[in-house]
């Protein structure tokens, strides 16, 4: 899809499926399921839709999908074989790993961060071999030291992997990370959490990976028990959304099965997400 002088294309890394409940946080199950109906186990089917960003002359991508190194723990966890389509979905764009100019992660949790690495001998090493890597400061050191809580969707084993190559860049809260694409920072999720902000002409992309994780999640009191501080999250809504609806911005949702970009209205106080084909 094209949108000024840039171009954003997404592909399919993997599918896995977490509980219903986890996901909705408060929302009761009789509301949430009339949007994505559970299985017996209570767990609804998810995606990691990934981006690519074509700007400047550079191919960046957004987030990394589960990736093909996930335990046998984490495999239960995420409710899926491991397999990813990480090369086969960028050879569908005519791209390669050796492609990649620039790994940009929004957060590192294992279903964003774990496709950025491989595993070589046992050993993890990073997929994309001539990419910069850009993550969060706030969000690095809370992966590399992680509590009861987050243990297990932080693994600085895979991390560790991405220092050592060198291409690690750290940065601190709102930054321009190229002009017209913006990290803001959002906490809510995690504490290093954040969204970006595309412009080109005029025209607006943005991606809030798991601030807006699902067409479902647009409302603001929509908010995953996963996330460590729901109320950030919520505030993080609500500056955002009277944006996306204003300027008539496509969303990018990095788990939703159906649409990977949508356009976001509000009708007689409802919200109303109608896909974007491309």
């Amino acid at each position: 899809m094209k949108f000024g002088q840039f171009e954003i294309d997404t592909f399919v890394e993997q599918e896995f499926r977490l509980d219903g409940g986890s996901m909705f946080g408060v929302i009761p199950r009789m509301m949430w399921q009339k949007m994505i109906p559970p299985d017996e186990n209570n767990l609804i089917p998810m995606r990691t839709n990934l981006f690519v960003l074509t700007a400047h002359g550079k191919k960046m991508i957004f987030d990394a999908g589960l990736g093909d190194s996930l335990s046998k723990r984490e495999q239960r966890i995420y409710g899926t074989d491991g397999v990813s389509s990480m090369e086969s979905g960028l050879a569908s764009l005519g791209l390669s790993v050796d492609s990649i100019d620039y790994v940009i992660l929004t957060h590192l949790h294992t279903d964003h961060a774990g496709g950025a690495v491989r595993l070589d001998d046992g050993q993890f090493v990073p997929r994309f071999p001539n990419a910069t890597i850009i993550a969060d400061k706030t969000e690095w050191q809370v992966a590399m030291n992680p509590n009861e809580r987050t243990a297990a969707v932080y693994v600085p084993e895979r991390y560790q992997a991405l220092k050592d190559s060198g291409r690690l860049e750290l940065i601190d809260g709102n930054t321009e990370l190229f002009s017209g694409i913006r990290a803001v920072h959002t906490g809510g999720h995690t504490e290093g959490h954040f969204g970006l902000e595309m412009e080109s002409d005029g025209q607006k992309v943005f991606y809030y990976a798991d601030i807006f994780c699902m067409a479902a999640h647009m409302r603001v009191p929509f908010v995953p028990a996963t996330d460590l501080y729901p109320l950030e999250t919520m505030e993080a809504k609500r500056k955002a959304l009277p944006k996306i609806m204003a300027d008539n911005v496509v969303v990018a949702f990095d788990h939703d099965m159906t649409m990977p970009f949508a356009r976001v209205s509000e009708v007689d106080g409802k919200i109303i997400v109608q896909p974007v084909v491309v």
